[in-house]
């Protein structure tokens, strides 16, 4: 498994993951020049099978992007929340047993979104991890009318 990280999540995210032995694939890396559109590096992702990570939001409410994203058969993890890199790296690093999980469950195409715990779970000091949930499958985006 083999995630790519756009390049809005730096290189501090990709960093900690690498640590974390997880194997990740850096925009910067495949794609130097910065206004890259996000269609191209999604269908390079989806040619080479990988799971994309963004931090982009905004990517599931561009059709042009949407449509990217099932045309090339990528699963894209978003991950949501006002958080630093570290934190959401950290976050995802902890959930990647709950995102193993996931895919079996649901193969790509699909949207899903990575939490991280509430803010009253990390006052309290709970140790609950963040969730992953499906956002948009390539069934409900087919029946959206592309």
């Amino acid at each position: 498994m083999i995630f790519f990280t756009d390049r809005d999540l730096g290189s501090l995210f990709p960093q900690i993951l690498s640590d974390a032995g997880i194997h990740v694939e850096k925009h910067d890396d495949h794609f130097p020049n910065n206004d890259t559109p996000d269609a191209s590096w999604l269908s390079e992702v989806g040619r080479n099978k990988w799971f994309a990570i963004s931090k982009d939001k905004r990517i599931r409410y561009r059709q042009n992007e949407l449509n990217a994203v099932m045309q090339a058969g990528v699963g894209l993890f978003l991950v949501v929340g006002k958080a630093s890199h570290r934190e959401h790296a950290e976050n995802f690093v902890t959930c990647i047993n709950k995102i193993e999980r996931f895919l079996n469950k649901y193969a790509p195409p699909f949207i899903a979104k990575v939490y991280r715990p509430s803010s009253e779970q990390q006052r309290r000091g709970s140790r609950k991890k963040g969730r992953v949930e499906l956002y948009l499958s390539h069934e409900e985006w087919s029946k959206r009318g592309r």
